[in-house]
């Protein structure tokens, strides 16, 4: 049996991750070093925590549920108890694409993360509606990258990444530098930033006098309809005239000409991981 150590296991994903692992085939040794986080595992799911040397000592793989910044300064910290062939999976592309992991040739490096629920995509219950996070009861995609290892860890990491991030509907294969390029350019840099702007140009229509609730129901009504277009998603849906003359005369307002080659330049995505991993 495949022996897994949780590190992190008491924290909030930690949590949702021991709790799939145990409805699995794999054997989990969760550690958490806080007496908070012990309490929390125990409570949300009845397991103890065992100390970190005894998990680790002859563990198949290490599953880090660890703050970004702390990723590879943990890894610096164990990675010496580990038996050779051991892989290691972290949840964020930062830390390994920002140069931050220990060298140990003889150990498999794997980075996955969740795409979190499609948007878009029908759901069949209130509670995958309602999972926005995903991991719980929506279905989800997810992303993996091989950083360093033979090519059968391949298929045993991604195996444990649809375990931990269940139910998935589609897992991709991915570059490290893919992830780096999702997360944080594509899905925080640009995506987040834009849903915070979306909220802060519905504060102020909502200040200018239209209630909030009339406000809220037409920009998510439209978002539906505007993501669908864009994506191809609705093909036979269209942007109105008027909406295209809209949109291109707000672009020159709103985006500055080179935003595309100024987000997505590697080295200032190299950058912005180097800044996530800053303790």
């Amino acid at each position: 049996m495949t022996k897994i150590a949780l590190l992190g296991a008491g924290g909030k994903m930690g949590v949702r991750i021991a709790r799939n692992l145990m409805q699995s085939s794999y054997h989990l040794a969760p550690v958490e070093v806080t007496e908070a986080g012990q309490a929390r595992l125990k409570s949300e799911t009845g397991l103890d925590c065992v100390a970190a040397e005894t998990a680790l000592g002859d563990a198949d793989v290490v599953v880090m549920a660890v703050p970004d910044r702390l990723i590879g300064k943990i890894a610096h910290g164990f990675v010496d108890q580990l038996k050779s062939g051991a892989a290691v999976i972290v949840l964020d592309a930062a830390a390994p694409y920002a140069g931050q992991m220990p060298v140990r040739e003889d150990v498999t490096y794997f980075c996955t993360h969740p795409c979190h629920p499609h948007i878009l995509e029908a759901h069949d219950s209130i509670a995958a509606q309602e999972d926005y996070f995903g991991g719980i009861a929506a279905p989800q995609g997810i992303v993996c990258a091989l950083i360093q290892g033979p090519e059968p860890h391949y298929a045993l990491c991604e195996d444990i990444a649809k375990v931990i991030y269940a139910p998935v509907a589609r897992s991709h294969r991915c570059s490290l530098e893919n992830i780096a390029v999702l997360e944080p350019a594509l899905s925080e840099t640009v995506g987040a930033t834009i849903a915070l702007a979306l909220r802060e140009a519905t504060d102020r229509a909502v200040s200018m006098g239209i209630s909030e609730a009339a406000a809220h129901d037409f920009i998510l009504g439209h978002l539906k309809i505007e993501l669908a277009i864009a994506f191809g998603i609705f093909p036979e849906g269209k942007f109105s005239d008027g909406a295209l003359m809209a949109i291109d005369k707000a672009r020159s307002v709103i985006f500055q000409p080179d935003w595309l080659d100024r987000v997505f330049d590697l080295g200032a995505v190299k950058k912005s991981v180097t800044e996530i991993c800053e303790d």
